[in-house]
Formats: C-alpha cells, structure tokens, sequence
C-alpha cells in the first residue's frame, strides 16, 4: 500500500487564480500540468481552469472530481460514464458545479442560508492520497473561514474520502464540531445519475413515509410509498424518511446500480421534468440525506458512508 499524506490549499471562493507552486514537505509542485501525487491520483488544470482530480484504478475504472466543492463529476466503469453532469453547469470558481455528486452542508434544501448550505461552494483541500491494491484512494478537508462563517458561525473540519474500484465508487463523509458550542446541521448528497428518465426506476423503497414536494415545496405532502417500483412519469422531488439501506436504480441505459449507505437516514428523489427541458430526460437524482437535525457537542463528529456499484 503506498500512501502519501499532504495539504493543498487552493484560493477562497472568490478568487480565480489558482495557484502555481504548492508544497508538500518541502516538495514544489511547480504547476497543475498532471502532477503525480500517488499511484492512480493526479491532479491537473480542469474545466474554467478549476484543479481537478483523476483517479485511475488498475482494475480499469475512473474517476474525476473537482476541489472546488469537493465534488465528484465523472465515474466510469468499462469506460461508460455512469455520473451525469448538467449542460448549464458552470466551472468558474464562483457558482457550485450543478452535476455529479455536489455536497449539500451545512443545510439541505432551502433555509437561513443560501440553497444546499456551503460545501458544494467552497474550495476543499487534498490531505492525503493512497493506493491500495490498485485502488486509488482520496481525501479532501473543509474548514470554517470567513465565507462560512458570514453565514453560518461555527468551527467545524470535514473529512471526504473518496475510494476507486473496479465496478464501485465509495465515499465517507465525517463532520466534526471543532467549536466552542454546540451546532446543527442537515446533509445530503446530491447525485446525479445518467439515465433514460422514461424508463429509469428505483427499487426498495415501499413502505416508507414520504414528503412529496411536488406542487408545493414549501408544504411537502406526507404519505406512503407504496410502489415496488419507483419511476419518474414527470417532475419528481420527493424526500423518503428512513429509507433502507441499499436501493437499486436501473438508469434504463442497461445498468443496474446499487446504491449503499451507512448513516444516510433518508433519499430523496428529484428529476426537474420540463423545468429543465434542455437535459431532463437524461438523468435522475438518488440522493442519500439526512434530513433532520444532526446535533454535535464540541469534539463530536458524525459519519456516514455511500457506496455506489454496478453489476
């Protein structure tokens, strides 16, 4: 197993220069030209010039994600890419990348501050690299700084890690409360999945009590799942509350796709229908959340794991 621990530290959310030299224990990287930083772990110049991760697993899968917003745009399996990333996404540093797995905290949804809180808006930080069996494995930081903190004043550290295989992409999300005082918060990942939304479904959900946004966003509809199977006949933002750990979502484009979780409470289902007429029909979201209110001491942290795999 070779490991390589490091900080890179990229510019605030309001910045777009990146930067041209960073050092790793005494080490300069002089540029982002594709630097080697462990076996299957690159990091290069992606879209808008924004840092981008590649992970190259030995077994022939790949991965891309952005540090800006921690978030994970690409997941290829026999090179088929079974993430989906918008045609309005924007990569310029000061928007979130609206695709692949965005990181919805320290809020879910609308709330006190901005839509889907500040993870998916902030410039994350690699702290360490390792390769294990072949497998590239990642992990970011985010930290409270004065952008956080003008909306949302706490201390607080949160670890990503994010690990490659041959036919699975796991991630591992720990927050931990780095202040004096005690705070909340609410959390989701906001998936995106490539599919046909005509035929794509989702299995493993009956039975569970549902908030059905669709009219009214602010005035969810409660209810009950009772379909064996969930599909996307129009627009689609419904939350599950305590849902199983494991769902299966056929993407309708010939994959089946487990999507596996420890401490994610709850998914929501979201597809925009016509509100997004442009590329509606070519995705859905499954989105592991927690919606209600995770309570931390100082010190204390939380965790939740997601594994996605494919047959």
């Amino acid at each position: 197993m070779a490991t390589l621990s490091m900080t890179w530290t990229l510019p605030s959310p309001t910045s777009s220069r990146l930067p041209r030299v960073n050092r790793y224990r005494g080490m300069a990287f002089a540029s982002l030209n594709k630097e080697v930083i462990s076996l299957g772990v690159q990091v290069t110049e992606g879209l808008g010039n924004l840092p981008k991760v590649i992970l190259k697993s030995d077994h022939g899968s790949e991965a891309e994600l952005y540090l800006f917003g921690g978030c994970v745009t690409s997941w290829k399996v026999s090179s088929k890419d079974l993430l989906f990333v918008r045609p309005d996404a924007v990569f310029n540093g000061q928007k979130p990348i609206s695709g692949g797995i965005p990181h919805c905290f320290p809020q879910f949804g609308p709330g006190p501050i901005q839509q889907h809180g500040f993870g998916r808006n902030m410039n994350w930080s690699i702290i360490n690299s390792e390769n294990v069996e072949g497998n590239p494995v990642i992990t970011l930081e985010l930290k409270d700084g004065p952008y956080s903190r003008s909306m949302w004043d706490f201390g607080f550290q949160a670890l990503y890690k994010v690990a490659l295989d041959k036919k699975s992409l796991s991630t591992e999300l720990v927050i931990t409360n780095t202040d004096k005082k005690a705070f909340s918060f609410t959390t989701a990942l906001h998936t995106y999945f490539s599919a046909s939304v005509a035929g794509a479904s989702v299995k493993g959900l009956k039975g569970c009590k549902t908030l059905n946004k669709d009219p009214d966003p602010k005035n969810p509809v409660k209810g009950t799942e009772e379909r064996d199977v969930v599909t996307f006949p129009g627009f689609v933002d419904c939350v599950y509350l305590e849902a199983p750990n494991e769902l299966y979502l056929d993407n309708a484009l010939g994959d089946i796709i487990s999507v596996k979780n420890t401490n994610w409470s709850d998914t929501v289902l979201w597809n925009p229908h016509l509100t997004m007429e442009a590329c509606y029909k070519d995705f859905v979201c499954v989105e592991n959340a927690k919606i209600g209110d995770v309570q931390l001491e100082p010190q204390q942290s939380w965790t939740a794991t997601q594994q996605l795999s494919v047959a």
